[in-house]
């Protein structure tokens, strides 16, 4: 074996393994029953930071 068949041989072993890796990421985001966290955290950006900050605790600022 040479140099050049061990490189050909890892680079497709890495290419199949972030393809692998890829699928998984894709069908944890597409299922079904994560669509109620993924919203929650989509809209977490959005949330008002005062309402929670009315309990007297420091919030950073000065």
């Amino acid at each position: 074996m040479t140099y050049q068949d061990i490189a050909g041989w890892s680079q497709i072993i890495a290419m199949v393994i972030f393809g692998v890796v890829m699928a998984g990421v894709l069908v944890y985001a597409l299922r079904p029953g994560n669509k109620a966290k993924f919203d929650a955290a989509a809209k977490l950006p959005l949330e008002n930071d005062d309402e929670k900050d009315k309990g007297g605790e420091p919030n950073g600022r000065t």
